[in-house]
């Protein structure tokens, strides 16, 4: 036991894909409430994206997610995966139409390499 504290687990969060700042206008609405809300997305990657809004939703809540830039619109099933008092959060997708998948692969391919 006191080898345990003495060695504590350093847990180091892995993300699946590379995120890439992001600047786009996004609606969330939370499937548990229905409440709509308009932010700003922060950065994307092929399996999420960070999210600055007025209000945060709650972690673990489901939502509907649509992102909108350049006259292209991306659509989804998304969960906020974490959730800061001043708005900030962290949203995953889930299941997307094919069309939707295209455009966020072609939105991540015109973002300059960093």
């Amino acid at each position: 036991m006191a080898d345990k504290l003495q060695n504590p687990v350093v847990r180091v969060e892995r993300r699946r894909a590379r995120r890439y700042p992001f600047v786009a206008s996004v609606e969330l609405v939370d499937l548990q409430s229905d409440v709509q809300l308009q932010a700003r997305v922060t950065d994307l990657s092929l399996y999420g994206c960070g999210v600055a809004a007025s209000k945060p939703i709650p972690t673990g809540n489901k939502l509907r997610i649509r992102i909108t830039r350049k006259g292209s619109t991306f659509s989804a099933s998304s969960k906020v995966v974490y959730a800061t008092a001043d708005g900030d959060m962290g949203i995953v997708f889930g299941r997307m139409e094919p069309n939707d998948q295209m455009i966020l692969e072609k939105w991540i391919g015109e973002l300059p390499e960093r």
